[in-house]
C-alpha cells in the first residue's frame, strides 16, 4: 500500500511546484501578424588603420526597415570630453592622493554628494565647480576634475582626486599617493 501512496504525493507535489511556477511567470503570449524586427551591430566601414576602426562605435540597425535605429553611446564623463578648455598653470610638485571609500555617497562641503565613480576633487582653495587638469609628472597622464569638495586636511598633501580619475593616472594601481602637476582653468 505504502507504494502506491508514494507516486501518488510526488506528482501531487510536482504539480502544485508547476503551478506556482506558472503563476509567478505566465507563458508569454505571441502577437499574430506583426514580424519580429531583428537587431544588429554593424561594424562601421574598415579603414587602413584597423586600431581606428576597432575603437568606432557600433550601429544598431534594423534589418526590416534597414536604416539605423540608434547609436550606441559610449560612456564617458562629461568633464573628459570637454578638450576646448584652456588651462593655466597653478602647481607644480603637488602631493595627490584619492578619497577612501567610506565618503562615496557622503555631502560634499558644496553640498552635493560624493561619488568616487565621477571625476571629481577637494582642493583648499580654489572654488568649488573650478574644473582642474591634474597631470602624473611621472608617466605624463591627465585627467581633469572638478572642485567639489574642501580638504585634504594634511599638510603635505594639495589635492584628494576621486578613485575613478587617481586609477587613471598612476600605473601603480597600489599606490595611494602620486606627485603631479595642477592647471587650472582659464576663463
Amino acid at each position: 500500500m505504502n507504494t502506491k501512496i508514494v507516486p501518488f504525493f510526488s506528482s501531487l507535489v510536482l504539480l502544485i511546484f508547476s503551478a506556482s511556477l506558472w503563476a509567478t511567470n505566465p507563458p508569454q503570449q505571441k502577437e499574430k501578424n506583426k514580424p519580429k524586427a531583428k537587431e544588429t551591430a554593424v561594424a562601421p566601414k574598415e579603414s587602413k588603420d584597423k586600431t581606428k576602426a576597432a575603437t568606432l562605435p557600433l550601429t544598431k540597425v534594423d534589418t526590416l526597415k534597414n536604416k539605423a535605429l540608434a547609436e550606441i553611446p559610449q560612456v564617458t564623463d562629461s568633464l573628459k570630453t570637454e578638450m576646448n578648455l584652456k588651462f593655466k598653470f597653478y602647481k607644480k610638485n603637488a602631493h595627490a592622493s584619492y578619497y577612501a571609500q567610506k565618503f562615496h555617497g557622503k555631502r560634499t562641503a558644496s553640498g552635493i554628494r560624493f561619488d568616487n565613480t565621477k571625476y571629481t576633487a577637494a582642493h583648499k582653495k580654489l572654488p568649488f565647480g573650478t574644473k582642474v587638469k591634474v597631470t602624473n609628472e611621472a608617466n605624463g597622464k591627465s585627467v581633469i576634475v572638478e572642485i567639489t569638495d574642501r580638504g585634504p586636511f594634511s599638510k603635505v598633501r594639495e589635492i584628494d582626486l576621486s578613485k575613478k580619475a587617481f586609477m587613471e593616472l598612476v600605473d601603480n594601481k597600489n599606490s595611494g599617493a602620486v606627485i603631479v602637476k595642477l592647471e587650472v582653468e582659464d576663463k
